[in-house]
């Protein structure tokens, strides 16, 4: 990754973000509500958290045939996503509660999804949070060699089928936090001094990685081969879990930053970017089906990307809201609201963009 960090334009001219955070404010100050969460996430926290870890209990306390088996195992990964999304992800982002250990003890649930709060707050919240969509800086173009999600980004001639292939690797994405990504994120973040909030000594990181992985794997593969179950069926039922949230998370990410319409900007030669920060979010960023109840439900607002980038600090359940007011605002000032009014479209817009980001760029 690049270590130059990038200059937004600190000019606008059109006092698009003053208008709308002003507007933002007034909705909470008006309908007298806080930006955190409410009984609406404390009661999607009890029902994520069930569908998460109820059928692991079953599991180990129960025989059952095979095939049943794996379907708890799928049943785990979609709480799984499910916990990330709507826990975690406002945790970490401090939007669960005005009380800063609730948070605290929600977005330390990545622990129990086999991530580590420090590489996710880094990677999340400064990384991608800051510098979204540009390559060299938002890792979540990162996928090495063999998926190229940026115009920017170097390609290779196998890139002409990633359209076909790239949707089975999105499902090792959180088996890959579990056993390699989450040693190599801090590696790298702690040799930059890369912090959200205070940084910790680095021995402080290490012995909280180690500690938590050997809790995660105990819970997990441990306690299942020592409960009876056999240890090939408790590894496949690892993977299959890890696959299904992994598969999930990937999706629901892509479709917000790798579809057709958004940009990657590239820092000029003064190593600035064109817009302020808040515009470059919508220029980079897209929401998907924000009127269908089953997906601001289930993805934590994740289908209202915009809103997130712009606001990550006010909690998922009030997005629908205030997207109407975010994209009034964008629209009076003629700046980019870009919206799939169906998940089907994003995903057809995202396959079709890795589609042709998989075209050589010398003969397109």
């Amino acid at each position: 990754m690049d270590n130059t960090t990038p200059i937004f334009s600190k000019t606008d001219n059109l006092k698009f973000f003053r208008t709308l955070n002003k507007r933002v404010n007034d909705y909470f100050k008006e309908n007298n509500i806080k930006k955190t969460g409410n009984w609406q996430l404390h009661l999607k926290t009890f029902v994520m958290f069930a569908i998460f870890l109820t059928p692991y209990f079953f599991l180990i306390a129960m025989d059952m045939p095979f095939w049943t088996y794996l379907v708890l195992n799928i049943i785990i990964g979609i709480g799984m996503a499910g916990v990330g999304m709507n826990v975690m992800h406002d945790g970490n982002h401090g939007a669960y509660s005005t009380k800063n250990w609730v948070n605290k003890i929600m977005g330390g649930s990545i622990y129990i999804l086999a991530g580590n709060v420090y590489n996710w707050q880094v990677q999340h919240n400064v990384l991608h949070h800051t510098y979204t969509n540009i390559i060299g800086h938002d890792e979540d173009l990162d996928a090495g060699k063999i998926i190229r999600f940026s115009p920017n980004a170097k390609w290779y001639r196998f890139h002409k089928f990633q359209h076909y292939y790239s949707v089975f690797l999105y499902g090792l994405l959180t088996f890959n936090w579990a056993i390699t990504t989450d040693f190599l994120q801090m590696k790298r973040y702690l040799r930059r001094k890369l912090s959200y909030g205070e940084f910790k000594k680095p021995s402080i990181q290490w012995t909280t990685l180690v500690i938590t992985k050997v809790i995660y794997f105990t819970i997990w593969i441990v306690l299942p081969i020592a409960f009876g179950i056999i240890w090939w069926k408790v590894l496949l039922g690892f993977l299959v879990m890890h696959y299904t949230a992994g598969l999930i998370l990937s999706v629901v990410f892509q479709l917000a930053h790798v579809v057709e319409d958004t940009s990657n900007p590239v820092p000029n030669e003064s190593n600035e970017i064109e817009n302020t920060w808040a515009i470059h979010q919508l220029f980079t960023t897209a929401n998907f089906a924000p009127k269908n109840w089953l997906m601001n439900w289930y993805t934590g607002g994740l289908n209202h990307q915009i809103e997130h980038h712009i606001f990550p600090n006010i909690s998922h359940i009030h997005y629908s809201k205030i997207g109407e007011i975010v994209k009034q605002t964008a629209k009076e000032f003629e700046l980019p609201y870009y919206e799939f009014k169906t998940t089907r479209q994003a995903i057809a817009s995202h396959f079709k963009h890795l589609k042709e980001l998989g075209k050589n760029p010398q003969l397109a």
